[in-house]
This record gives structure tokens, sequence and C-alpha cells, in this order.
């Protein structure tokens, strides 16, 4: 069985809002692992993330985020339960992250539900063209797909992604640990991304690492 530190504890505690003991036993129960830990926690409905999910979230922000001069823009709609919780700086500060990363990581879906099947069947034919082409067994061809399309789903859905300022969280992640924090359901409802010229033949800019820069100020 894996030590659990206390470190890990203490992370899972303010990822889930779950009682320090009931992340130790979650944590000795998947051997360390943080993601199936949380997992099960939600289960088990000691996660206060899970506990709020039924709740209605009608607050919140709708946060316009220009960049570079008109250059890259982002509305976004994040919902809370109360005008209150809407109106502090935390909640101010947490939508302004999510529209700076859904300027620089360019996400075309919300959820892996919102992908259209007719895209992830052409994803599919692709990925196992070129797993055959790769010359792989036909046998294992089938899981390379699977595991190359669960890569596609965090390279394109906003709550799979890698969070730009912090790689070892996910935006789903974020969401989870703010509403263990504020103590209300946190919701992404919708996003839209805008790029000058998008679209139209032009030269190649990196407007990602222009983001970042503006974070790291």
């Amino acid at each position: 069985m894996a030590e659990i530190s206390a470190a890990q504890v203490k992370e899972l505690r303010e990822r889930t809002g779950a009682g320090m003991m009931d992340c130790k036993k979650a944590l000795n129960e998947v051997g360390g692992d943080m993601d199936k830990a949380i997992d099960y926690l939600r289960e088990k409905g000691l996660a206060a993330a899970a506990k709020k999910e039924g709740r209605i979230a009608a607050e919140g922000i709708v946060e316009a985020y220009i960049h570079g001069g008109g250059r890259i823009g982002v509305l976004l709609e994040v919902n809370c339960e109360t005008d209150f919780v809407a109106n502090t700086d935390d909640f101010k500060q947490f939508t302004r992250d999510i529209a700076l990363h859904i300027a620089a990581a360019k996400p075309l879906y919300l959820t892996k539900e919102e992908v259209p099947a007719d895209v992830i069947e052409h994803e599919k034919n692709i990925l196992k063209a070129q797993a055959l082409n790769e010359g792989k067994p036909e046998k294992i061809v089938e899981k390379m797909v699977e595991g190359r399309i669960s890569k596609y789903y965090k390279e394109v859905c906003l709550l799979e992604q890698e969070f730009v300022k912090d790689p070892d969280k996910t935006i789903n992640d974020l969401v989870l640990e703010k509403t263990a924090k504020i103590g209300e359901r946190i919701v992404i409802r919708r996003f839209t991304r805008y790029e000058m010229g998008e679209g139209i033949e032009k030269r190649q800019e990196d407007f990602a690492a222009e983001v970042m820069k503006e974070m790291n100020r």
C-alpha cells in the first residue's frame, strides 16, 4: 500500500472540501491516486462540490476579455448561486482566469458531451489510418485510437484542458476547488472565442505565448 502524505491529504481536502479523515481514507482506498480519490469522495457523497451539483446556479458573471489590441476576444458566462458571491473579488478573478485560459488554449467545446458524434467519428477514422500507417497490429489499433481520442478531448474540451497557469490541474479541477472554497455551486455555462482574421490565410503568430506573458505580469 502506498504511503499517504499529509500534503496529499491537504491537497485533496482543498480540492473537494471533504473532511481530513475522509480524504485520508479515500487516498488509502485508491493507492494514493488523486483523481481516483476525488471520484471516490464524490461517489460517496462526501465531496462538498458533489453535494452542490443539484443546486441551481442562476447568478454569476458574463466576463469579456480582449487581448492584443483587439486581436483576440472571449465572452464567458460563469454561474454561481447568489449575487453576493458573484460580486466577490475571488469569483471575479476566477472568471477572468478562465477567460484568459480560453484566449490562450483555444478550446472548441465546453465538455466531451458537446463534441458532435460525426466529429469524433471523423477523428477516429484519421487516427485509425495513422496507427495502421505506423505499422501497428490491427488488434491493438482500437485501443490506440481510444487513447488518442482521450487526448483529443483534452485538447479541445475546456473542462478537460490543463490550466495554462498550472498544468497539474484541469479546468474541471479548478471548478471543483472553487466550489469547495466558496461554498456554492460554480458552473461554466458557455463561452465564445474570437480571433481576428480567423479562417483567413495570414502570418501565424503565437497568441498563446502573448496571453501567457500578460497572465504572468
